[in-house]
């Protein structure tokens, strides 16, 4: 196996009735530091990546798929039920609510083994029935492999979006599925706790 980056933190989805669709993450223990950055799907299907520096955007660009990559300042926080996001262009202001019944079962599984790479490669058939679009094993093709290992998922209950100043609509499931990489989010948003594992080679 070859270089191995593991990324420990937070990804929001949320969808809006405009169609524009973001992926959020927060990660507070990663290879680059804690940082934020935000992956945006227009109605259009253009994809959009918002990182916070031209090193996280390289790394990020290589393992996913983008048309566009712009480098902003990128401050993202989770905290007491609320997600706020100031990202460039984009403006998120979200309340989180319960624990979903599968982030429920998520947290009956020791931490440990919820993230570990041979448990989501084993698990990764029965995650699409669990949350359609989502993968827990997989690669964009961009030679790197990546593990996605959720621990807690809470649903998003209300949303303001604003999208290069204009409201971008109220929250709606994120469909169609973003096309990022080879998974996508659960259509409903939701906020999940989540380790990535990404493997070179």
């Amino acid at each position: 196996m070859g270089r191995r980056w593991i990324f420990d933190g937070h990804i929001a989805g949320v969808g809006t009735a405009s169609g524009l669709r973001a992926v959020v993450g927060m990660w507070q223990d990663s290879a680059f530091g804690p940082f934020s950055d935000v992956m945006v799907q227009e109605p259009s299907g253009h994809r959009i990546l918002l990182a916070p520096t031209p090193h996280v955007a390289e790394f990020i660009a290589a393992t996913y798929s983008f048309d566009e990559v712009r480098v902003v300042e990128v401050c993202a926080r989770l905290a007491d039920g609320t997600l706020n996001v100031d990202a460039g262009p984009l403006e998120i202001k979200a309340v989180t609510g319960s624990r979903t019944f599968l982030g429920s079962a998520l947290r009956s599984l020791p931490r440990r083994l919820a993230v570990h790479p041979r448990w989501l490669a084993a698990v990764n058939p029965l995650a699409a029935l669990a949350a359609p679009g989502a993968r827990t094993y997989g690669t964009a093709g961009s030679g790197r492999t990546e593990f996605y290992g959720v621990s807690d998922l809470h649903h998003v209950t209300a949303a303001v979006v604003s999208w290069e100043g204009g409201d971008a609509g109220v929250l709606a499931p994120i469909r169609p599925a973003v096309t990022f990489g080879f998974s996508s989010v659960p259509p409903r948003p939701s906020v999940a706790r989540v380790r990535t594992t990404v493997v070179e080679g």
